[in-house]
Order: structure tokens, then sequence, then C-alpha cells
């Protein structure tokens, strides 16, 4: 036999004894065991970390427990002092008078401090508390109502220049004595809700007379508002009519709404009714004619 002919080394294409593939299966386990092992790593990271943020969030909640502690201690003794003589407590049944009043400044003091920026100011006087209530509309300064309260014997309305029809008398028996922050809170967003009402009706008849017809018939509160108008300029028929009503008195703008025509009238017309229905509810009244009048044509 030729050398390099026959034999073991005339197959050199078969593998050699013992230098097999290593088995899938055990591939698929060692990737298996390897990804059970990264998972467990990263959950044992999730666990400390909220182990940590919760410890840390107890922590916190013990400083504020203790901080509401305090605070709650101090606001007691400050009370007990203020109706008391030389720091100590005295019979809650008699309080010293002198000491309730000063107690009364102290925290009307403060309440003006929270008002400032709603458009309530005032001032102490030597019988009471003399308070300006502001209303605004759309960042344009509308009214001023003043109100004076005397803060001894006890809280009350001395004089004022409040409207008959806002609700003072019924404001003032559930809510001055107790709770004077939203007593004023309450009164001002009725003052708030007439004065852009009337606001509202103002504009409508001083900037859009030539839209309605005559003048808009409204009553003292402006909670109900009724005019006939044509949805152009300078018509010299008016074949909508109007009708607003404001339920809630806090608010300047309506909870009802009617805009009607004639049963004859065209299609487009009661369309157009039925359009501007709908924009009076959303959007102030003269706002709304001003958007008739940009359709048109200003006014």
């Amino acid at each position: 036999m030729e050398p390099g002919k026959g034999g073991p080394a005339g197959n050199p294409g078969k593998p050699e004894a013992g230098k097999r593939d290593p088995p899938h299966g055990v591939l698929a386990q060692l990737e298996a065991l390897e990804a059970r092992d990264r998972r467990a790593a990263v959950e044992q990271e999730e666990r400390e970390q909220q182990e940590e943020r919760a410890a840390l969030l107890e922590s916190r909640a013990r400083e504020l427990r203790l901080r509401r502690d305090e605070l709650r201690e101090k606001l007691e003794r400050l009370e007990k002092g203020g109706l008391g003589k030389a720091g100590m407590p005295s019979d809650p049944a008699h309080p010293d008078p002198r000491a309730v009043l000063e107690w009364r400044i102290r925290s009307l003091k403060a309440l003006l401090q929270v008002f400032h920026l709603t458009g309530i100011s005032g001032k102490l006087s030597k019988r009471g508390l003399c308070l300006t209530l502001s209303t605004s509309y759309e960042g344009s300064h509308l009214d001023s109502f003043h109100l004076e309260l005397l803060l001894r014997p006890e809280v009350r309305i001395q004089r004022h220049s409040i409207p008959a029809f806002i609700p003072l008398e019924q404001l003032s028996r559930r809510f001055l004595a107790t709770d004077l922050r939203r007593f004023l809170a309450l009164l001002s967003q009725h003052l708030e809700g007439y004065s852009g009402r009337r606001f509202q009706a103002d504009q409508l008849q001083e900037r859009f007379s030539d839209w309605i017809q005559g003048a808009p018939q409204r009553n003292s509160l402006c909670n109900l508002l009724k005019f006939s108008y044509s949805p152009s300029r300078n018509s010299r028929t008016f074949p909508l009519r109007a009708r607003l009503l404001y339920r809630d008195p806090l608010r300047s703008l309506p909870t009802e709404v009617t805009v009607s025509c004639s049963p004859d009238a065209p299609a487009a017309l009661a369309a157009t009714a039925s359009e501007h229905s709908e924009l009076f509810r959303r959007v102030a009244l003269h706002r709304a004619f001003q958007t008739f009048a940009g359709t048109h044509g200003n006014p």
C-alpha cells in the first residue's frame, strides 16, 4: 500500500475520537442558570433599594410626627397663654375679656394677610375691624364695598355698603361668629359674581347698542337678563330673543340660556340661535358679541 493512501490518514474528514461538540442541552442549562443569577441579582438590588427607601420614609415620617406634636403643643400653649394672665391658664368658663380681644386681633391680622391677594383688605380700629372688599373682572377693578365689624363683646356687623340683594344677613348668621374666614370668602364670591354679571350687561349696552333692541332687561342682582338682538350690526330688525339665567350667585356665567326666533324663521336663523345659545353659556356676554363683530366687521 502506497504511503498517503488508505488507512486513517486517508480519511481526514472524520472527527477524532473524544472531540465531539457539547450537547445543546448543556448550553441551554448554562444560559438558564446565568439568566436566573442575573434575575436574582436584580431582584436583590431592588429589594435593597426598597428597604432603603422605606427606612428613609419611616425616618421622615417620625420627624414629621414629632414636628406636628411640637406645633400642636405650641399652639395649645399660645391659646392658653392668650386666655390667661402671666402665662398661666385661666378658667375656660371665665376667660379674661382683654386677653380674648387680643387673641381675636392677632387672629384677624393673620386672616388679613391670607386675604390680601384676594381683593380683601382692612385695618384695625379702636372699636373693631374696617374691611374693604374689592371686585374685578378680567383684570379691571370694578367696585369696592365696605364692611365694619365690632369685636366685642362678640363679633358683629356695625355698618356696611353691601347691596341689599347680597345675602349678608344669612351669611352672618351662619358663619360670622364661628368661621370668619369662610364668611369673608363667601361674601367676596357673591360680590364678585354680581359685579361680573353687571359688568357684562353694561358692556353689552355700551359697546353693542347697535346690535340690540333698546336696553337689556335685568334685575338688581343681574341674575336674569333678557334682550332682543340681530346677528349682524346695524340691522333694522332684531329676530333673535335671548334669555340668560344665572342660578349660581357666585358665578358670572349663566347656568341656563335660551336664544329663540319665530317659528317661521329660516332654518339658517334657527341654527344661528342654537349656536349663540351654546356660546353664551361658555363665553362672557360682551366677548360673544365681539366674536359676532369680528365676523361682520368691528362695531
